[in-house]
């Protein structure tokens, strides 16, 4: 499978289960074609034309030519460095390792992480929020992120990649639209009466069952046990965790329960004020989820795919 083919596959899965829909997703790529079209050609030398066609800013090949073929790929959720050093010496041994897919970006994709945090207003508003105000909400939190993660060495772990001559691709916000879809739909049909049934509930998904076996599963962080749920919304795509000011807008249109991948202590005393229960399906865990639902379309090809860095392979 080309590399280029591999990445595309990502994209439409992220798209064909992304909750906004293709109408609004038509949208956001109309409005970046409309501010490429504004610039100068100066400008434009500067602009990712990925994002004309590609909705998701956090997902990008880094490294490789598209035309590569892979015969087959290590995917982890966190692949820095060491997983590169680890790439290189399962390939000495004769693994078919010609692509290193990661969950969370690396490079552009980890530098522009907040561009795709603003899909979460859109996520609010089908709740009961006012777009305005969610959009408003979200401006800031994603200028606050941007600021956050310029400081970092986002090209280390690329050059490292290129050094090795390993082909490197992330697959973030699709994979957690995959799992957001997923779990949201289990939650819908299993109707717990109790967080404690819906922990349960959680538990009984493969890669919530290991997490939990390995002492990072699911679990209630706000909230009282036998408490009921209400209505239930999973919380797992849009970049990052957008800000606790959300928790009040959700709160007030009649959430109950967010179901999350991981909350802020400062997020987690918010809810407590609002009575708003948390829940977490676990960090990992749920990447785990998003990375298999989209492997399931990749491995089906005829590529190998090993994994490592938290993801237990879970074929659907």
């Amino acid at each position: 499978m080309r590399l280029g083919d591999i990445y595309k596959t990502a994209v439409d899965k992220g798209i064909a289960e992304d909750p906004r829909g293709s109408v609004e997703i038509d949208r956001a790529l109309e409005r970046e074609r409309t501010a490429y079209d504004k610039l100068t050609d100066d400008d434009k030398v500067f602009f990712d034309e990925e994002r004309l066609a590609n909705p998701y800013s956090d997902t990008r090949i880094v490294v490789g030519d598209p035309d590569l073929e892979v015969r087959g790929l290590i995917c982890g959720v966190d692949m820095e460095v060491g997983e590169m050093l680890l790439a290189d010496r399962l390939r000495e041994r004769g693994e078919p390792i010609d692509l290193v897919f990661a969950h969370h970006p690396e490079g552009p994709g980890f530098a522009n992480l907040d561009e795709v945090m603003r899909m979460q207003a859109d996520l609010w508003s089908a709740q009961g929020v006012g777009l305005g105000v969610a959009d408003a909400l979200i401006m800031e939190r994603a200028r606050e992120v941007r600021r956050k993660v310029m400081p970092h060495n986002h090209y280390r772990t690329v050059s490292a990649a290129e050094q090795l001559d390993l082909a490197l691709m992330s697959c973030h916000t699709p994979a957690d639209n995959c799992v957001t879809s997923f779990v949201q739909r289990f939650v819908d049909a299993t109707a717990a009466d109790s967080l404690e049934s819906l922990v349960k509930a959680l538990r009984t998904i493969p890669e919530d069952e290991d997490a939990a076996k390995k002492g990072c599963g699911p679990a209630i962080v706000q909230g009282d046990a036998e408490l009921r749920p209400g209505r239930a919304v999973v919380d797992m795509t849009g970049g990052t965790e957008g800000p606790k000011e959300a928790l009040d807008r959700l709160a007030a249109a009649g959430v109950g329960t967010l179901v999350g991948m991981h909350y802020s202590e400062e997020h987690i005393k918010h809810a407590g004020e609002l009575k708003l229960n948390l829940v977490i399906a676990g960090h990992i865990a749920s990447d785990a989820i998003g990375m298999n639902l989209v492997l399931d379309e990749i491995e089906s090809q005829g590529v190998d795919v090993t994994c490592v860095s938290g993801i237990v392979r879970v074929r659907r």
